[in-house]
């Protein structure tokens, strides 16, 4: 199938103002892009890109002052089948998991495993190892946190999400994320497009999604704690620990979110 997605965000800032964007698709996808995927800017102004230590593309620009609108428009080539689901993919020893696989085991910024460890084993602790395991924190969590746009938070931790019971698409992964890490599962933290496609539109505006993946069974498999179903249709576009490492959006200054629309439809 094919999808078309891309999206349009305006800045207002009182001075130029250097900016870290994580926009594009990740490379991974490179390869199902069908036609050019460019970050356009208006007005125009020069960027650079670079890749980040866990394999993302960052685009790197100085916003000028007034009004700058940061946009794509693309079709890409997907599978149209859902997430993978492997009911006996296994749980590895930590002493067996690759060298390149252990970052993810690790508290961090958002997923402050320090403070959910007891919470996780007591929970967890008695339910089977591997892919049953992760289902258990997704179907934990998915129904622990109450979903609103409202509850949108910059600050908060998986802690805090824990503690609050309440927040968006990136609180439901932060906290899987953190109690897959606290029960030696490796996990990492992603971000992209999902659309409504295979299932009911929702009245809510577009916007970018949260979800996040686990190691069983010597690779990695897509969760998604807020929507607990398998989905069609996640167009990636970085992967890190937590969201401090896929941020949209990264300005070194004052700036104001003065416009945001993102779309992602089947194209028939």
């Amino acid at each position: 199938m094919k999808i078309r997605t891309g999206y349009a965000i305006t800045f207002e800032s009182p001075n130029p103002t250097p900016m870290l964007l994580m926009l594009s698709v990740h490379p991974s996808r490179a390869g199902d892009l069908l036609t050019s995927h460019e970050i356009r800017f208006d007005p125009p102004l020069p960027s650079r890109d670079y890749p980040d230590r866990y394999g993302n593309t960052c685009t790197r620009i100085v916003a000028p002052a007034g009004l700058v609108t940061i946009s794509a428009d693309f079709i890409i080539q997907d599978s149209g089948e859902p997430d993978a689901y492997a009911p006996d993919a296994a749980q590895h020893p930590v002493e067996d998991l690759p060298d390149d696989v252990m970052v993810y085991l690790l508290g961090s910024r958002y997923c402050d495993t320090d403070k959910l460890s007891d919470t996780a084993w007591s929970l967890f602790g008695g339910t089977p190892l591997g892919w049953a395991r992760v289902q258990a924190i997704v179907d934990y969590v998915h129904n622990h946190i109450t979903f609103g746009y409202e509850h949108a938070d910059a600050t908060r931790t998986a802690h805090d999400g824990f503690m609050q019971r309440r927040g968006v698409c990136r609180d439901f992964a932060h906290l899987a994320v953190a109690f897959c890490r606290c029960m030696n599962i490796p996990a990492r933290y992603c971000t992209g497009y999902l659309g409504d496609i295979g299932v009911p539109a929702v009245p809510d505006p577009m916007d970018f999604s949260a979800w996040f993946d686990v190691y069983l069974g010597g690779r990695w498999y897509t969760f998604d704690a807020r929507h607990n179903k398998p989905r069609i249709g996640r167009v990636l576009m970085a992967r890190g620990r937590d969201a401090t490492d896929v941020a949209i959006t990264t300005n070194f200054g004052s700036s104001r979110l003065a416009g945001f629309h993102v779309h992602t439809d089947a194209v028939a």
